[in-house]
């Protein structure tokens, strides 16, 4: 997922795009709520100034599966660390930028298969075995790291003594030590001594359960691509399904008590900054005496007379063919990453997903965010899920068992 400063970014360009369209606006006091499912998640947690929504949201969305899996109590809910999988990515990241003679993203941004390579080559440990906070500050601010790790990186790979030598790999990793803290052997948690590869065993995480889902018509549905977006590093393989398809093995995941690892585009003017996501159609005509026509105003620009009731406002109805044209046009890009725990619906009966930010506890709903069905449907460049939560006449069609 690209860096939160690009996704600030592009928040402003989208803004002034948005005023210069007169787009409504998406208010959460306007939007009453109802769940209709929800699974457990882990508390909230904040990214702050590093790019690694994938990696915060991949590490949610395993611990509700080791929650569900266990049948854990809150009180027994795991935390895991978030830096032990960014220290590693950036490792491997660093060996794969030289090799390709400097042609790669090197940068904080990364994919979901990234944290699962991880677990699977290095293991897994909790955030008491280490946060990662070895350079002053609370919270990630990485924008120093990055900097410094990505110069060093780029020396490497100009070769300048023409032949590389073989320590390089232990001077990027000292400076990974000094901001990060060196990785323990050992550790204790729960009064039981771990590895981390031991760890990752006790906690029943095994990467092959799960499987990374996208659904584009520049591939044939029903086989496997490595989606053409640059924090896709490690070139990992998405299986590709019909919307249709697509869509049912989210809500047949939750149905069934599986959250969902979400991945999409957030620079939509109806992904606001305090807890909605709306896929708005920002070409809809106001209906009269709407609330979208309270907001925007009249065709001839007089004020709208207050609506009995209230109606919110519409949504671009997402077909397959939109969606691949928004990838197309690059309209649809790879901004973030979260977690999808549950469903809701609004007053209106429309469908929303409930979706597990890395902000922080902020917005209307605490770091909740409300996501609508249409937003989802073309805005969602993949997911992951569950093996075990794929219906079994698509999971046949896939090959997967």
């Amino acid at each position: 997922m690209k860096k939160t400063i690009l996704f600030l970014a592009l928040a402003a360009l989208t803004a002034a795009t948005v005023s210069a369209q007169q787009a409504p606006k998406v208010k959460p006091a306007d939007y009453q709520f109802t769940t209709v499912k929800e699974i457990p998640i882990t508390s909230m947690k904040n990214q702050n100034r590093s790019g690694t929504c994938w990696c915060f949201s991949s590490l949610s969305f395993l611990e509700s599966e080791v929650i569900k899996a266990k049948n854990l109590k809150a009180e027994a809910y795991p935390d895991f660390s978030e830096m032990f999988i960014v220290r590693h990515s950036y490792h491997d990241r660093a060996v794969k930028y030289v090799r390709l003679n400097g042609y790669l993203n090197m940068a904080q941004g990364s994919g979901f298969g990234d944290v699962l390579e991880v677990i699977r080559d290095y293991g897994l440990m909790p955030q008491s075995a280490y946060s990662g906070m070895n350079y002053g500050y609370e919270l990630p601010v990485q924008g120093e790291l990055d900097a410094v790790l990505r110069g060093y990186v780029e020396a490497v790979a100009k070769n300048p003594n023409r032949k590389l030598t073989p320590v390089w790999t232990k001077g990027f990793d000292g400076i990974l030590d000094a901001y990060l803290g060196e990785l323990p052997e050992n550790f204790v948690e729960n009064g039981v001594t771990y590895t981390a590869a031991s760890y990752r065993d006790a906690m029943g995480i095994n990467p092959d359960d799960y499987v990374n889902i996208s659904s584009y018509t520049h591939h044939p549905f029903y086989s496997q691509f490595a989606i053409e977006v640059e924090d896709n590093w490690r070139w990992g393989l998405c299986y590709n399904l019909p919307l249709n398809e697509f869509m049912a093995v989210i809500d047949n995941a939750v149905e069934n008590g599986y959250t969902v690892l979400w991945g999409g585009d957030v620079s939509e003017p109806g992904f606001t900054r305090d807890g909605l996501a709306i896929l708005l159609d920002t070409e809809a005509k106001p209906t009269t005496g709407s609330d979208q026509e309270r907001w925007v105003g009249k065709a001839e620009d007089k004020p709208a007379a207050a609506a009995e009731k209230k109606e919110l406002p519409k949504e671009l109805d997402v077909t397959q063919e939109i969606r691949q044209r928004m990838f197309d046009e690059k309209t649809s890009t790879d901004d973030h990453g979260m977690h999808l725990y549950g469903t809701a619906k609004d007053q209106n009966g429309t469908k929303y997903y409930l979706i597990k930010n890395s902000w922080g506890v902020t917005g209307a709903y605490d770091g909740t965010w409300y996501m609508s069905e249409n937003f989802v449907k073309g805005k969602t460049l993949n997911f992951v899920v569950n093996k075990k939560a794929l219906p079994k006449d698509i999971a046949k069609k896939l090959g997967i068992k």
